[in-house]
């Protein structure tokens, strides 16, 4: 998100909570392009920002988080992003999500839609980012998304092709707070589907949402 961004002319500022190798050896990377990276201060929201792209994992109650809410600046995730910079011939999203079965389901999806002659990538949480595959030169038909509950919070104008919940049980919820909230951001998967939202009749919390 950080290098997209930049490679649009914004100003990037990076923050993170971590100060460890890992976290050094990436504000090195970025540094290098020209990102302002702050490392072991997630909590506070730089001066002038005017728009929030979040890990998935950062909950709602961060400080840095709620204080951009606060300010009225936008709050979104990398998928979020990656759906507001398709371009208007951009290849439809097939979704899926769900509790359990969400990686696997994606693979079958994408060989269906290969061997039926499409040109297609599983993508998302699976682990190729959306946003590689909508800034990238390389066309496709389709794409097979992957979304999780913390990467559907942070998602507001998705709307997908066709959107299945495989299946609802507790989970994450120390992050959503309660198995009404994590089933809520579930069900933001189906809101303004262009053709269908598939459920699972053995799951009756699928049909529910």
């Amino acid at each position: 998100a950080a290098r997209v961004l930049h490679g649009l002319g914004a100003e990037v500022t990076v923050v993170n909570d971590g100060d460890d190798a890992r976290a050094r050896a990436q504000a090195d990377e970025l540094a290098a392009l020209g990102v302002t990276v702050r490392l072991g201060d997630g909590d506070t929201l730089p001066a002038g920002t005017e728009l929030v792209v979040t890990a998935p994992g950062w909950r709602p109650d961060k400080p840095l988080i709620a204080a951009a809410a606060a300010a009225g600046v936008e709050v979104y995730g990398d998928v979020e992003l990656a759906w507001r910079l398709r371009g208007p011939d951009a290849a439809p999203w097939l979704a899926v999500t769900g509790t359990n079965g969400k990686t696997t389901t994606v693979r079958i999806l994408a060989c269906i839609l290969e061997a039926a002659g499409l040109r297609t990538a599983a993508v998302g949480n699976i682990g190729v980012s959306l946003l590689d595959v909508v800034m990238g030169d390389e066309p496709h038909d389709v794409l097979a998304v992957e979304l999780s509950s913390y990467q559907l919070h942070w998602s507001t104008s998705l709307r997908a092709h066709s959107a299945a919940v495989l299946n609802l049980a507790p989970d994450h919820l120390d992050w959503h707070g309660s198995m009404e909230a994590y089933a809520a951001d579930k069900g933001r998967f189906y809101e303004g589907n262009v053709v269908a939202c598939v459920y699972n009749v053995a799951d009756p919390a699928t049909e529910h949402l």
